[in-house]
């Protein structure tokens, strides 16, 4: 997201789930990998393994994949519930189900503004940027995004 000048503070909507690029790295989302037998989870995990397999409790936060294809995709022409803060009037956007690249993990989230249901294909690649959810009193609090590669800035 390009600097606007602006003393608007940017903070992430939902905490220690991604880094935001402010510090002029990529951003990325921020997972685990257990320790024991490399699974990776996201969010992070902090109880216990997700693998059946594994007893451990035991994990390292990692930066995952920035990049991933679409695994499924849909379009949210309903407003979402509280806590999700919706323009108004409301504009319908776009979900995807993403594989990350190296993990094999599926990750969903919001698609970047101006993309349809109709640019989208199953096994399209995408990248993760960042992008406001919304602002308010002087911040803006952000998420991430995919969007298709090639596709230019959010």
């Amino acid at each position: 997201m390009a600097d606007t000048g602006t003393d608007t503070a940017r903070v992430p909507a939902v905490e220690g789930w991604f880094t935001t690029g402010d510090d002029g790295s990529a951003p990325a989302l921020l997972g685990s990998r257990c320790t024991e037998c490399g699974t990776y989870a996201f969010p992070a995990e902090q109880r216990y393994c997700g693998n059946p397999d594994c007893g451990s409790t035991t994990f390292e936060t990692v930066e995952l994949s920035r990049r991933g294809r679409i695994w499924s995709y849909t379009d949210a022409r309903y407003q979402p519930p509280p806590p999700y803060v919706a323009a108004d009037p409301y504009v319908p956007f776009c979900l995807a189900a993403v594989e990350l690249a190296a993990e094999k993990l599926v990750v969903m989230g919001q698609v970047v503004p101006g993309v349809t249901v109709d640019d989208l294909t199953v096994g399209d690649e995408v990248e993760l940027v960042i992008d406001t959810l919304y602002s308010e009193d002087g911040t803006d609090y952000l998420v991430w995004k995919w969007r298709p590669v090639g596709a230019g800035e959010a």
